[in-house]
């Protein structure tokens, strides 16, 4: 998975081993590059950097490799099954032996979901289960891939000129893929679930530091974090009651967001949505570069994607590969929609594209002969990653590209979304109560059902997408969390700097210097940031 994700071996067709052998090799390595690092030679300020976040990083994935996590790995989203999907997503196919990788590959994905079972299998053996939840969401979502024959139709991509013998391959390796994803459905779906009942959803404190630091690369004080985010979530409350007025007099948000659906600017079409995404994407490169950011003629590039069906709701992006023969995309989910208004999709646009992820992520491949492969990407934390777009968001809030009518209360529900996600990620996690100055459920404990409505009556994104995001919370404890905790610790990096430089700090060469650090953990972003 690594291979494919960085480019590095384009002619690979094997696939994860997903099973508890597989784990334990992975782990032992991590045990071995510890113990190398204990005697690595440290010359400068990078290898300083890079050999404080491999240590973290390795230390933090064999916490949760001990805890049995990978045993227990079902999800509705970046889980193991959808990973052996991603796979092909992220594979060249420009040439006849290209898809012949393909078709090899493909035909070895019973193989990966054969280990995956196996780990699955291990951990009901030892009490440790996904929650009902999780497994029924991804039983729905392996539906939807046999819906519409998810493996036959990527392999049905293939040019028309490929070999006959290659097509017939090609057909035969598909119909084995989507056979091993059936296979994996029924055996979470009659075997995995009965078992799995009455796991609750909630994981508890121990499980949830380790899922936060395994995100962040830090150690949280959660308390403060829960406390923090609440009264971010007022103050954002307030704002985005004010853009209400503006966009509609006398609304609250959501009946603004619901007018905006309505009555503002809609694409329709998903082609159409897509182009328009993409020149939103291409204009904002051709205004940032040489203002506000300084970049590289590689990261000029980015493509706009439809995601395959089958994916959880929210949008998201897949960085270049090393060399940037397979440029850095960002992932549109449709949920079956035609019609996309535009009031939520423009700041989530500069949060997955420019200059959110792909500015940052593709620095970092620009970069990553001069720094390290590790530093520049397996090795980033989501708080860094998720946190800079949230920047990014501001950012291009603070610059005055939030023209589109209804783009700025999108960019604050988005905001909203993010602090509510650490109030009810911390809170459901570890069944808290509920702040008594809320209005909804005040003293009552955080549970799914109170987080779900919650939620509905505080962000404007659809009901499907706000029910998606509940799963995602759950089943992936302590990630949700980065986003906004995150953006904190850039906003006081840049802060600290500006500070500390005064009349003489300039923002653009702040960025070039913020975005060529490569990955770091919370524990020293804001740090790292400040010295700038």
């Amino acid at each position: 998975m690594v291979a494919t994700t960085l480019g590095t071996h384009p002619g690979d067709d094997r696939v994860p081993d997903l099973s508890p052998d597989g784990q334990a090799a992975e782990d032992a390595l991590a045990r071995d590059v510890l113990d190398r690092l204990g005697s690595a030679t440290v010359a400068d300020d990078d290898d300083r950097r890079c050999a404080r976040l491999l240590r973290e990083r390795l230390e933090a994935q064999l916490a949760v490799g001990e805890s049995g996590e990978h045993l227990r790995a079902v999800r509705n989203i970046f889980s193991p099954h959808q990973q052996v999907r991603h796979l092909f997503t992220l594979m060249p196919t420009a040439t006849a032996d290209d898809w012949a990788v393909v078709a090899r590959r493909m035909a070895r994905v019973p193989e990966a979901y054969a280990g995956y079972i196996a780990s699955l299998t291990e951990g009901s053996r030892r009490g440790l289960h996904a929650a009902p939840r999780q497994v029924e969401t991804v039983v729905e979502q392996l539906d939807e891939w046999a819906a519409s024959a998810w493996f036959p139709t990527f392999a049905d991509g293939a040019p028309d000129d490929i070999p006959t013998a290659l097509r017939s391959e090609l057909t035969d390796a598909a119909t084995t893929a989507q056979a091993a994803a059936a296979e994996l459905r029924e055996y979470l779906a009659t075997t995995y679930l009965p078992a799995a009942q009455g796991t609750p959803d909630a994981v508890g404190a121990e499980r949830y530091r380790l899922g936060a630091r395994a995100s962040t690369g830090a150690d949280l004080d959660l308390a403060e974090a829960y406390a923090w985010a609440w009264d971010e979530h007022r103050r954002i409350d307030a704002e985005i009651r004010r853009e209400a007025e503006a966009v509609l007099p006398g609304a609250d948000p959501l009946t603004a967001m619901r007018h905006l659906d309505e009555n503002g600017p809609a694409v329709e079409g998903v082609e159409e949505v897509r182009a328009w995404l993409q020149e939103m994407m291409d204009t904002a490169i051709a205004d940032l570069e040489g203002t506000h950011f300084d970049i590289p003629v590689p990261v000029r590039h980015v493509e706009a994607m439809i995601a395959p069906a089958g994916s959880a709701a929210a949008p998201y992006y897949t960085r270049p590969s090393l060399g940037f023969s397979r440029p850095g995309r960002t992932w549109l989910p449709t949920l079956g929609e035609t019609r996309f208004p535009l009031w939520g999709l423009v700041s989530t646009w500069y949060h997955e594209g420019v200059p959110g992820h792909h500015l940052q992520l593709g620095q970092w491949t620009h970069l990553a002969d001069q720094l390290s492969t590790f530093q520049t990407s397996i090795g980033s934390t989501s708080g860094n990653v998720e946190g800079w777009a949230l920047y990014a968001e501001r950012l291009m809030d603070e610059l005055g590209y939030l023209t589109v009518p209804g783009a700025r209360i999108g960019y604050l529900d988005a905001q909203q979304m993010r602090a509510v996600r650490v109030v009810i990620d911390i809170g459901m996690h570890l069944e808290l109560r509920v702040p008594a100055d809320s209005p909804l459920h005040a003293g009552e404990t955080w549970t799914p059902q109170v987080a779900r409505e919650f939620v509905g009556a505080h962000c404007g994104r659809p009901p499907a997408f706000l029910d998606s995001e509940i799963v995602r919370y759950l089943g992936w404890p302590g990630q949700a969390i980065s986003y906004k905790l995150g953006e904190r610790a850039w906003l006081a990096g840049r802060d600290a700097a500006r500070a500390a430089r005064g009349a003489d700090f300039d923002l653009k060469a702040w960025h070039a210097a913020a975005l060529s650090l490569g990955s770091l953990g919370l524990d020293d972003l804001t740090d790292e940031l400040a010295k700038l």
